[in-house]
């Protein structure tokens, strides 16, 4: 538990730059891409599979080096999925030295990580970037609500087969503290629109539970505990922010297709 703590600290860093936005959360969103990407390829080549990190790592370059120099463009993202998609496929032809699961695991990092994590820049380009910060409030939020009502209360297994120690009763408490934290957040320095952060924490804190289940699907198919061993207490990257990137997407696309229609 105090490992977990003084990790957790570390997050601090994290939050400075969600403050400041812009070029510094663009290049952490990218750290953490690349990181990720290594963490997954390399559970993968452990287990006589291997997806091209280079593919992965050009691809992620391109992606965020264009918005460095250019900002989002809608047309450019199309673009940029149609390449990743077919210059993950053609790594899979050389069936000498290589297998199909190869190519579709380097497909499946990019848009798994890459693209997910993308998201964070893309929201932080819209009017509403402060909702960055529920990014943060729904994954974590309903990490830590989740953690201590599965510790106190937990008793009906959630996904045994997944993560044997996630209950019902945490899952539930952690939805319903990410939506009292995003309903706080909204109220203090959203009011104009705290509602939303209230729907955003509790759909926020769902998808995070989803995430978490996936990464750890992946984990248990590969047989490994942790990604890695970056972050003590947390085991690697995609052990911390597997929920972030999951969330991610969900509220751009909430803010996207409700907030800003209805205003």
């Amino acid at each position: 538990m105090k490992t977990r703590i003084i990790s957790g600290l570390l997050m601090v860093p994290l939050l400075i730059i969600i403050y400041f936005g812009k070029i510094p959360l663009l290049l952490a969103s990218m750290v953490i891409a690349i990181i990720g990407i290594k963490e997954f390829f390399t559970m993968y080549e452990k287990n006589g599979i291997f997806p091209s990190k280079i593919i992965a790592y050009l691809l992620t370059a391109l992606l965020y080096g264009y918005h460095l120099f250019a900002g989002f463009n809608f047309y450019f993202l199309v673009f940029w999925i149609v390449i990743s998609i077919a210059i993950s496929l053609l790594y899979g032809l050389n069936i000498s030295n290589r297998g199909p699961y190869d190519a579709i695991i380097t497909l499946t990092g990019v848009m798994y990580i890459v693209l997910f994590t993308y998201h964070i820049v893309m929201l932080d380009g819209t009017i509403y970037r402060n909702l960055v910060w529920m990014i943060v409030i729904s994954a974590f939020g309903s990490d830590i609500f989740a953690y201590f009502v599965g510790s106190f209360f937990g008793k009906h297994k959630m996904a045994p087969n997944l993560s044997p120690k996630k209950s019902i009763e945490g899952a539930i408490g952690g939805v319903m503290g990410a939506g009292l934290l995003g309903m706080i957040f909204g109220l203090i320095f959203m009011h104009e629109i705290w509602y939303h952060c209230l729907i955003i924490g509790i759909t926020g804190g769902i998808v995070s539970e989803f995430g978490d289940l996936v990464a750890s699907s992946f984990k248990r198919y590969m047989g490994i505990k942790d990604y890695g061993n970056l972050i003590p207490g947390h085991g690697g990257i995609m052990d911390r922010f597997d929920s972030v990137i999951f969330v991610a997407p969900a509220i751009y696309y909430y803010v996207l297709f409700v907030i800003i229609q209805i205003n």
